[in-house]
């Protein structure tokens, strides 16, 4: 293996021959066109050797077998020669392997996603590990493409049409065991053993061809793609059109030679590249990657150890949240509450959440019982002495967090991080007391802990540098993707959050219906409308945030009266069964018709693009105010925030990049004519004003 080599081959005396992956200087292996050249190189090596039996792929990574394409390929979006020659040349290079005289397996151990199952598709065998790390599976309509090495080919040849639709248009992987029931792959091994469970499968030969399938024989495969067709619609409304796509080629590639369905593929992936939906979730996704590595030039060179013992203060909902997730991920947590009571009802919500794990098989059993055991309940006067972080999580009143930060200075060490999970309340404010004020931070887990990936990290005026690094070091190391912003009212998300959520109570009080309401932003591409995601939130939380902005900041109006009543009436939302909606057992709301008596008259006619704008361009209106008074650094942190935070539309790419897609002016414009036409709170902020006068956008131009 060469210095710039990404591929080991060893041929051993009994004729098999091992190509190990490992690409260096990375915890992961990815396709670029190097690492595709490379393979080519090996394979046209093996179908030109005397003696050759068989061949073994296997990675030499802890828990990566092949993570995927690299897609910084496809970002910016590249020109469409570079984009063609690429998707040829992986075609190629995995033909070339299910062309080989011999037989051949793969190995899998860790993550075998994207371009990596394509690569174990095209060999005769599979074989997985039984370990957790090791997840199958085609994730590429997620990002707005679909699997054109041969994924939507070959899948629905070796497990059938209608189990290859659901791999491939839900993009979730699967385990081993999964795996070996879809038959998807052959075996399942110990790691340990898994070199030794390919050699048994390679003694069987080339893999016969597969028997034509009872789902394959027309008129089955229209049938099951208008059922797909119908259920992806319903869930992404049309505004996705890579899976609609991927239907479309694994039903036209079925029974059909492997070169036919490869360029359908091609000419698919092809077209959806041009897509804006898939420039914003391939950009999204880019996001993601980059908030793994986010940090500040100030924090260069400071290194925390980490951190291995927490406290959570205060067992609510959000505490004991926090407290799960902390343990499920090898943490020790002490959870400390005010009384028993509290504490009791904290543990069972844990428990809760650790059982439910286990059944969707997130945790073996093994697992749930070791993160029940981390956690450990204290009462207030416990020493925490031990702990490396503390996190407070008590409910939103400043007069009682800065009692609970006052008596946390005397338990802890000095040097001891202290954050709070406040989701509007001033970090400073929090601090104001407290000799060593440098040590206290944000860190804002958004609700259901175990679902939200965001996580907010909060400077406040005096927090350090080292604190900000530890907070920030914490919330990777706990598997979140932070954003870091300042200590300003509502931080980000729930800064550009609450005017949307107000005005849409405003539209239900003039008369609107919120089914209404809800339906018109559904179709917008929100992933809850805004009045049901009061309800989830909590009326009584909403509108404490909302009076809480608006007495903070002047471009905030104070809620319309609505919410004050309903809330008076013990109408909380979900967590009292009674709000916009009525809520019983499970997901399901239904509409409550009694809501109407907080409605102040008939509403006039408007139609659904008017609807959203008033809930949508508010939004915009305000990520542009947090831009411009350095909230957080750049427009990617708001996108990326609201799209992981509240589900914003992750097709439009976020607030700012749909303001760069409808037109800066286009956006001042509307916002003059709300102003004027509905109330003066609508007017554009000076920063989007003076971007439309200037021709500006928020991002540069695709080239």
């Amino acid at each position: 293996m060469t210095a710039a080599s990404q591929i080991r081959r060893e041929l051993d005396a009994s004729g098999i021959a091992t190509l190990t992956f490992d690409r260096a200087g990375s915890s992961a292996n990815v396709f670029d066109r190097a690492t595709l050249e490379e393979l080519d190189t090996h394979l046209a090596f093996l179908t030109a050797a005397s003696g050759l039996k068989g061949v073994v792929l296997a990675s030499a990574k802890p828990a990566i077998f092949i993570a995927g394409a690299d897609l910084h390929a496809f970002s910016p979006a590249p020109a469409e020669s570079v984009l063609t020659a690429l998707v040829a040349l992986g075609q190629n290079v995995f033909a070339r392997l299910a062309a080989l005289p011999v037989p051949t397996v793969a190995a899998i151990h860790g993550a075998c996603l994207g371009g990596g199952c394509e690569l174990a598709l095209a060999c005769d065998w599979r074989v997985a590990s039984n370990a957790k790390a090791t997840r199958i599976g085609l994730a590429e309509t997620q990002l707005g493409i679909l699997p054109a090495w041969g994924g939507c080919t070959r899948l629905p040849a070796l497990i059938g049409l209608p189990a290859a639709l659901k791999l491939i248009l839900g993009g979730k992987p699967v385990v081993g065991l999964q795996a070996l029931k879809l038959g998807l792959v052959d075996d399942v091994a110990p790691p340990e053993y898994l070199l030794a469970a390919a050699r048994t499968l390679l003694a069987r030969g080339r893999r016969p061809a597969a028997a034509r399938r009872l789902a394959h024989l027309r008129p089955l495969p229209a049938l099951i793609a208008r059922k797909s067709r119908t259920m992806v619609l319903a869930r992404t409304r049309g505004h996705y059109p890579a899976p609609l796509r991927a239907i479309d080629v694994c039903v036209q590639a079925l029974g059909r030679p492997v070169e036919t369905g490869l360029a359908l593929e091609r000419t698919a992936l092809l077209e959806l590249s041009r897509t804006p939906a898939c420039r914003n979730l391939l950009g999204l996704f880019m996001l993601q990657e980059r908030a793994k590595k986010i940090s500040r030039p100030e924090l260069a060179g400071l290194t925390s150890a980490p951190v291995r013992r927490v406290a959570v203060i205060g067992a609510g909902v959000m505490g004991s949240g926090i407290a799960q997730w902390l343990a499920a991920r090898g943490l020790s947590v002490l959870l400390q509450d005010i009384d028993a009571k509290a504490l009791a009802g904290g543990l069972h919500r844990i428990e809760t959440l650790v059982r439910g794990g286990a059944r969707r098989r997130l945790f073996t059993p093994a697992e749930a019982a070791a993160t029940l055991d981390r956690v450990t309940p204290i009462l207030p006067d416990a020493p925490l002495t031990d702990c490396d972080l503390v996190i407070e999580a008590a409910v939103e009143r400043l007069d009682l967090k800065q009692k609970i930060f006052r008596d946390l200075e005397s338990r802890t060490r000095p040097e001891t991080v202290l954050a709070t999970n406040t989701s509007a309340l001033s970090i400073d404010a929090l601090a104001g007391e407290l000799a060593n004020p440098e040590r206290v931070v944000g860190l804002h887990f958004f609700n259901p802990v175990h679902r939200m990936k965001l996580i907010e990290v909060v400077r406040g005026a005096r927090t350090s540098p080292a604190a900000l690094a530890a907070a920030l070091e914490f919330a990777k190391a706990i598997g979140k993707l932070p954003v870091i912003a300042r200590d300003q009212p509502g931080f980000l998300v729930n800064r550009v959050l609450m005017p949307a959520m107000g005005e849409a109570v405003r539209l239900f009080n003039e008369g609107h219906a919120a089914e209404t309401i809800d339906r018109h932003l559904l179709a917008f591409g929100m992933p809850m409308g805004p009045l049901r995601l009061a309800d989830e939130v909590g009326l009584d939380v909403a509108l404490h945030v909302q009076k809480d902005l608006a007495a903070r900041l002047p471009n905030f109006v104070q809620p319309d009266g609505t919410l004050e009543k309903m809330t008076a009436k013990g109408w909380l939302g979900r967590k009292s069964g009674c709000g916009f909606y009525l809520h019983g057992p499970g997901r399901r709301a239904k509409t409550n018709p009694a809501a109407a008596e907080f409605q102040s008259g008939r509403a006039s006619a408007m139609d659904g693009a008017a609807m959203t704008d008033r809930v949508i361009l508010p939004m915009i209106n305000e990520a542009a105010r947090c831009l411009d008074q350095k909230v957080i650094e750049a427009p990617e942190d708001v996108d990326f925030a609201m799209v992981l935070g509240t589900g914003w539309a992750p097709f439009r790419g976020g607030p700012l990049r749909h303001a760069d897609a409808v037109g800066v002016p286009e956006v001042v414009r509307r916002l003059e004519s709300l102003a004027r036409d509905v109330a003066p709170h609508f007017g554009p902020c000076e920063h989007l004003r003076h971007m439309a006068a200037q021709g500006r956008t928020f991002y540069p131009a695709p080239p």
